[in-house]
């Protein structure tokens, strides 16, 4: 994966407070801050470009484009082969959060919403906190060789 370490804006980024509310961090990979969802009933991350003002893909410059559909590829790619899941769900929606985020989601055809959407089904089950801190560390680890940031 690309280093873009020298064309990262020098605007300071801010995570959404409701990302910051809901989420917690696992690493923070090339472009994009890694979050996973706290809830318990799907295994759920979500790529957030490090980049203060977005709220669409296409206010990316072309090379961001790029390196977030890589992480994208990459988040999914692993979150599939760390649940064994039958299906991976993409979406960047915003409706809620204006700031561009992406989510991964890992669906089972044993999950409680399957085969619908997992938007607005429900409510969010928190992990508990030996679940989270536990999948966390794995996540992490998982994770280990695209970041430079893990906490």
């Amino acid at each position: 994966m690309k280093s873009l370490t020298n064309i990262l804006p020098t605007k300071m980024f801010e995570l959404h407070p409701r990302l910051t509310a809901d989420t917690f961090h696992i690493a923070d990979l090339p472009l994009c801050r890694l979050l996973l969802m706290n809830d318990s009933r799907y295994p759920w991350l979500i790529l957030v470009p490090r980049q203060a003002s977005l709220t669409e893909v296409y206010q990316l410059d072309q090379d961001r484009q790029h390196q977030l559909w890589d992480e994208s590829a990459l988040v999914g790619e692993r979150l599939m082969q760390f649940t064994n899941a039958d299906k991976l769900n993409i979406a960047a929606l915003g409706n809620q959060v204006p700031q561009l985020h992406v989510h991964h989601v890992a669906r089972f055809q044993h999950d409680s919403s399957w085969p619908a959407p997992i938007w607005g089904i429900g409510t969010a089950e928190p992990y508990l906190p030996e679940q989270s801190e536990t999948l966390i560390a794995s996540l992490r680890q998982l994770f280990a060789d695209q970041s430079g940031h893990g906490d």
